[in-house]
């Protein structure tokens, strides 16, 4: 299949009329699948995959703006506001090769709506081969589902919130479980089960005698009852599901506005005030204990040098002191050692010593700085303890103290700009008030939705006793008949085929799984990290394994692998389908590194299918990226979607944003 164009006429942004040619370039040996456009956020990205959806499927459309809007509400919606007396128009041109023919299927499918359609509905028309077919006019919803079945329209047709979603979620959404069955194709199996259960009450009603047949159908009444109690048990806990999920969102949101908007600080503004006395107290301790030391012998550093010299003058003096107490002693002792000089050396080294007694006698005589500190001992002692000891360590105290003291005054001013940016009390009751609100809300609902789960299970409960009760008095009834030979036999049928959907759903699954494994090591930007992704044959969850064998925890994976991982599986699911149809995806680059960024552009855009539609914004597919593509040769066409906010309008213009 390819779509081959796009036509929006007055569709939410998209004022006028606007054309879009989506057919890739399959010219020549080189393939071209991408069409690339490029929008802001509010531009009408998602609107245009809105309305792929939409002219598509029409009321069953799965739209992201919908909601719980009824169907004509939604169109209306849809109008563009300025379209005044003009009409909606979607249309949508597709090729699509039927039944192996030799030329493709060409089918224009157009709705339209607007003022003229009373009832709020859209007028659907589809032509094939350029006539106007009114067998598939009527028959469009049963048509589709064999082209593009719309539950497995969310593999093709995806955007990157819904990968972040899927990332994120350790289960996987029922919406893609029941994708994952129909492209495995596991519900034919079931079909002929629940085929087989059909014909197997058939003939237990012709077999049984009146009075068992009436037993059999009062069995059946209550299994039939049953059947419509689970229906509606499961339609009541989807919308609880809904709403639970609503629910969440709401009280995040509301989380998320109380901690923006200084809720949290609010909250802890009395202990946050108390650690700031603390500090303040702290502060003024340790400023105090500057102040002693100031008041102190510290001041004497600021003249260290004079204090050096000081000392070095005080040591000259008092030994010119000592040598003037000792001055006629040493006289007397110099006496004594020329005389012996002169008569045990001789007169020659008697001189020598001499004259070396006499020079050193007159240096101790006379200082060459002079006198004039009248120094004593007890002086140059306080001096040496004041040079060596108590400077020295005031210094390292009063570091200590002012370093104490910078870091006490820092965390004040800290304190002050994050209490500064507290709520007022109003504004933090208001949004006291919405997280509890939301809180309450969520608790409802999950007490709702337990008892919602509860109800379910009692009625499955319920329904597997009624069966094994049918089962039993059906047998017990029927058993003096030699006629249940179909029955029996269907009963082996029944076993062979829970034997036949067992090993059909292993070999499906083994063959997704490798799939799976080779697209998310192919993607993944360290590839020796994960062995093999497998999946649970029953819940369908995903488990990574290493290669010693070892369970990988997905919460070891960052956001981007993860979303590399959901990607991967989508991926995966559209090899495994077989089918050949084009891939739209929205915003795909969100919360993922370089390499990874690197490793979709190259690797997966250019092959996730032959006809590829990327819509994104100018920060995920940026001028880097573009021009990898283009550079591969991966781009068709390209184009912007330029919104004017004055006259409140989308336009489609030619080119990217680069």
């Amino acid at each position: 299949m390819i779509f081959q164009t796009l036509i929006l006429q007055n569709f939410g942004p998209y004022g006028g009329r606007h054309r879009l040619n989506l057919r890739p370039d399959t010219a020549g040996n080189a393939s071209r699948p991408i069409i690339l456009i490029g929008g802001l956020n509010g531009g009408g990205k998602t609107t245009l995959m809105d309305a792929l959806r939409l002219v598509l499927y029409g009321q069953r459309a799965q739209c992201s703006t919908r909601g719980s809007l009824a169907y004509a509400d939604f169109l209306n919606q849809c109008r563009n506001r300025q379209a005044e007396a003009e009409p909606t128009l979607l249309e949508l041109v597709l090729e699509h090769t039927l039944n192996n023919a030799p030329l493709p299927t060409e089918f224009r499918i157009r709705r339209q709506w607007g003022p003229l359609q009373k009832n709020g509905r859209d007028t659907l028309e589809v032509y094939q081969d350029g006539q106007l077919a009114e067998d598939l006019i009527k028959g469009w919803d049963e048509r589709i589902e064999a082209l593009l079945p719309l539950g497995i329209s969310n593999l093709f047709l995806f955007d990157g919130e819904q990968v972040a979603e899927l990332a994120e979620q350790d289960e996987l959404p029922p919406g893609v479980v029941q994708a994952m069955r129909s492209l495995l194709g596991l519900e034919l199996p079931e079909r002929l089960d629940a085929d087989l259960d059909v014909l197997i009450t058939r003939k237990r009603k012709q077999l049984a005698q009146d009075n068992d047949l009436q037993k059999i159908e009062a069995i059946e009444a209550q299994l039939n009852q049953l059947t419509e109690q689970k229906g509606s048990a499961k339609q009541v806990l989807a919308s609880l599901t809904n709403k639970k999920e609503w629910a969440e969102r709401e009280l995040q949101q509301a989380q998320d506005k109380f901690l923006a908007e200084g809720g949290k600080i609010a909250a802890e503004q009395a202990q946050l005030e108390a650690k700031r006395a603390h500090l303040a107290t702290d502060l003024d301790h340790q400023q105090s204990q500057l102040r002693d030391l100031a008041a102190g012998s510290l001041p004497l550093a600021l003249i260290e040098p004079l204090l050096t010299a000081a000392q070095t003058q005080a040591h000259d003096e008092v030994r010119h002191r000592q040598y003037e107490l000792t001055h006629d002693l040493l006289t007397e002792q110099n006496q004594a050692l020329l005389e012996f000089a002169q008569t045990s050396l001789g007169q020659k080294s008697a001189k020598q010593i001499q004259a070396f007694l006499e020079a050193r006698q007159a240096s101790l005589a006379q200082p060459e700085t002079g006198l004039y500190l009248d120094a004593e001992s007890s002086h140059l002692h306080q001096l040496e303890q004041t040079l060596s000891q108590t400077l020295p360590n005031q210094h390292r105290q009063t570091k200590a103290h002012l370093k104490a003291s910078q870091q006490r005054q820092a965390e004040i001013e800290a304190l002050d700009r994050y209490l500064a940016s507290s709520a007022t009390e109003e504004i933090y009751e208001k949004l006291s008030q919405q997280v509890k609100a939301a809180q309450t809300k969520l608790a409802q609902l999950a007490t709702d939705y337990a008892k919602a789960e509860q109800q379910l299970n009692q009625v499955n409960q319920a329904l597997d006793r009624t069966k094994k009760d049918l089962q039993t008095y059906s047998q017990l009834a029927i058993d003096f008949k030699n006629t249940d030979h179909l029955l029996k036999s269907a009963a082996k049928v029944k076993q062979t085929l829970a034997l036949f959907k067992q090993k059909l759903k292993l070999h499906k699954l083994n063959h997704l799984e490798d799939l799976v494994t080779k697209h998310f090591l192919y993607l993944l930007r360290k590839p020796d990290f994960v062995h093999r992704v497998q999946i649970d044959t029953e819940t369908f969850r995903l488990a990574l394994y290493d290669h010693n064998g070892e369970l990988l925890p997905k919460h070891r994976l960052s956001a981007g692998e993860k979303q590399i991982l959901a990607i991967a599986l989508l991926w995966g699911l559209a090899n495994a389908s077989g089918r050949q149809l084009p891939v739209a995806i929205d915003t795909p680059l969100g919360r993922l590194d370089s390499e990874h960024r690197n490793h979709l552009v190259d690797r997966y855009f250019p092959q996730a299918s032959h006809q590829v539609i990327l819509l994104s914004t100018d920060t995920e597919i940026r001028a880097e990226e573009v021009e990898r593509l283009r550079g591969a040769g991966a781009i068709a066409r390209e184009y912007r979607l330029e919104y004017d906010p004055k006259q409140r309008q989308t336009a489609v213009v030619s080119g990217y944003f680069w």
